[in-house]
């Protein structure tokens, strides 16, 4: 057995954790992969040479390069595969709940900030899916539900971005501030539940650091969403609500385009 340490510059995000995993996936000598998201390192345990790893790795054009390789023999592997599955399917049902509370009240509350960030839960949703597939999931399957997944996720962009334009240009109602920041409180509970499960974990797993990741971004979001919905009550205007429903759908946007990198 070699351990053999790589730094990925780029490699700061779930999507690309993903596109990783499913790189390495096909080569048969991995026994397995530890990821250090902050500092940008993954160390992967493996048999015969690591050359073909560092093909893998660099044909992803994230700036990968070799750190060290040094023998491992007295490496075992340990499996927490079943109490990962279940902390996915949590704050996946947690993720999935608030996407279509928000999307509902998003809608009756002609906030254009909830409905964006309804979408922001739904690409999490993607994530903790994707997630729960690296659980002993085959590559294949996982690059089949992203595809589908990234392109539903894109269409629904765009159909947000066309209704934000529309709303801009017409005379739409002011939003109701009040559901706007009652469901973001709401919302922002949810994924500080989320977090707090996930970091309990105290999981090295790329998937698991990814998902905390991508749930602290969530929390920026949802403030940003309260903070419009004050706004919104202080200047008697739609325009806040338009503005961080713009934003959040360039962001729901990036991840789209991120998650179908991990179909190819």
């Amino acid at each position: 057995m070699q351990k053999t340490t790589f730094k990925i510059a780029k490699m700061d995000c779930a999507a690309e954790e993903q596109m990783i995993r499913m790189k390495l996936g096909d080569l048969s000598s991995i026994s397995s992969l530890e990821f250090d998201i902050p500092n940008r390192l993954l160390t992967v345990y493996h048999f015969e040479h690591y050359h073909q790893i560092f093909e893998s790795l660099d044909s992803l054009n994230f700036d990968t390069s070799f750190i060290d390789n040094v023998s491992a023999d007295n490496y075992v592997t340990i499996n927490n595969s079943k109490r990962e599955r279940k902390l996915l399917w949590q704050v996946l049902i947690i993720n999935f709940f608030f996407f279509v509370l928000e999307l509902t009240t998003g809608f009756i509350a002609n906030s254009m900030g909830l409905v964006a960030d309804s979408l922001d839960m739904f690409a999490d949703s993607i994530v903790y899916g994707l997630a729960l597939f690296a659980v002993g999931g085959t590559i294949i399957r996982k690059k089949n539900i992203a595809k589908a997944a990234g392109y539903l996720q894109l269409l629904l962009t765009i159909l947000g971005f066309v209704e934000v334009i529309r709303r801009f240009i017409g005379t739409e109602t002011t939003p109701a501030f009040q559901t706007m920041i009652l469901i973001s409180i709401l919302a922002l509970i949810g994924n500080a539940l989320c977090l707090y499960l996930l970091q309990k974990s105290k999981s090295k797993e790329a998937h698991m650091q990814a998902s905390m990741i991508f749930t602290s971004n969530d929390v920026i979001v949802n403030l940003g969403v309260i903070i419009a919905g004050g706004l919104v009550y202080l200047t008697d205007s739609k325009y806040p609500d338009l503005i961080i429903g713009t934003i959040v759908f360039i962001i729901v946007g990036q991840g789209a385009f991120k998650i179908l990198k991990l179909s190819k």
